[in-house]
């Protein structure tokens, strides 16, 4: 077993409803699928079953993985961190200094990254270059495709 996941309360819930409804609706469906699947046959040569077989085997390991994040999460409780500091579930507005426009982001845990969404992982490398920093620094930071320059213009928590 690892080390705590930090996670924000709605990210916790996130998970929790995801696994209840894949054990609750997806697994149920499945299992009538390869009950199905069965009755063509031998399953030696049922291309159905097999795909059944293969769809429960991804969903079983996608429930243990969503077991095990939520038996390690813990909800993150920011009290006594500087609130003007970038930590875990802080909101930052940058602006980027190369292409002269603002950015803002969340950092979150790996669990709960939503590109969609603007939140980044606290491990990605601006999430790594921006924790302990407040408002008017400035963060360089290199990524895959490049040398990344921000200042950061304001910090809030969730």
């Amino acid at each position: 077993m690892g080390k705590f996941i930090y996670m924000s309360r709605e990210g916790i819930e996130k998970l929790r409803a995801e696994l209840k409804r894949l054990f609750e609706v997806e697994q149920p469906l499945l299992s009538q699928k390869l009950a199905t699947a069965r009755e063509y046959g031998d399953i030696s040569e049922n291309a159905e079953y097999d795909v059944a077989r293969e769809e429960m085997d991804h969903l079983q390991r996608r429930m243990a993985r969503l077991q095990e994040t939520l038996s390690r999460a813990q909800l993150f409780d920011a009290k006594g961190l500087d609130p003007d500091e970038i930590s875990l579930l802080s909101t930052v507005e940058l602006q980027d200094l190369k292409k002269k426009r603002s950015v803002t982001y969340t950092l979150v845990s790996p669990e709960e990254v939503d590109v969609d969404q603007n939140r980044i992982s606290v491990q990605s490398p601006v999430g790594q270059a921006l924790i302990g920093k407040k408002a008017g620094d400035k963060v360089t930071v290199e990524v895959p495709a490049g040398i990344l320059e921000f200042k950061i213009l304001s910090v809030k928590r969730e």
